[in-house]
């Protein structure tokens, strides 16, 4: 089955990174985009996110992970290789109602993260539900070449004209129009 597409408002939402190698640093720094309310547990972190946690001021404990760490976290990614603990903590994440993630183990997901680009307010989100990670991310580099470097622009002008302008069919007809014409303007332009 293929994995519903949403949004996740992570305000107010902490989140537990187990394990300090690579995977946990690429899974980090895609958090780092959203939110800094993030902690790492870990034995042992690579010499990058040591340096990463530092800089962003996040919270890491040297050790390794204990039943109950999650119990306060809204969603927990688990970067290990250690597929008998990936198992434990996706259980046990059941028990607190946290949403799970443990990395290349769909079995033990909960949401999966998808190859993605963000520029200010847009973020485009591909994937392909774990069948191919690969093309995911070659059609997200596809997609990032296509979106003009002024889209941040015009957001800004959209979303001031959708605060000062009354609701109604009117204003949607307007601002649909003028997305309309400005994704069209792209393949003029190609």
């Amino acid at each position: 089955m293929s994995y519903f597409p949403a949004f996740l408002k992570l305000d107010h939402k902490k989140i537990l990174i187990v394990g300090g190698g690579y995977i946990a640093y690429e899974k980090l720094d895609h958090l780092l985009d959203f939110t800094h309310d993030i902690k790492v547990v870990a034995p042992e972190l690579s010499e990058q996110m040591k340096t990463r946690i530092e800089k962003e001021g996040l919270l890491f404990e040297k050790r390794p992970y204990c039943k109950g760490d999650i119990a306060e976290f809204a969603v927990v990614i688990v970067a290990v290789d250690d597929i008998p603990l990936q198992a434990e903590i996706f259980q046990e994440s059941k028990e607190y109602n946290c949403l799970c993630n443990a990395v290349d183990s769909v079995d033990y997901c909960d949401f999966i993260f998808p190859s993605y680009i963000k520029k200010d307010d847009l973020t485009i989100a591909v994937s392909t539900s774990g069948a191919s990670p690969a093309m995911a991310k070659h059609l997200r580099r596809f997609l990032q070449e296509v979106i003009p470097d002024g889209i941040s622009d015009f957001l800004k002008e959209m979303k001031a004209l959708r605060s000062s302008l009354p609701k109604g069919k009117e204003r949607m007809k307007m601002l649909d129009k003028k997305a309309e014409e400005y994704v069209n303007s792209w393949r003029t332009k190609s």
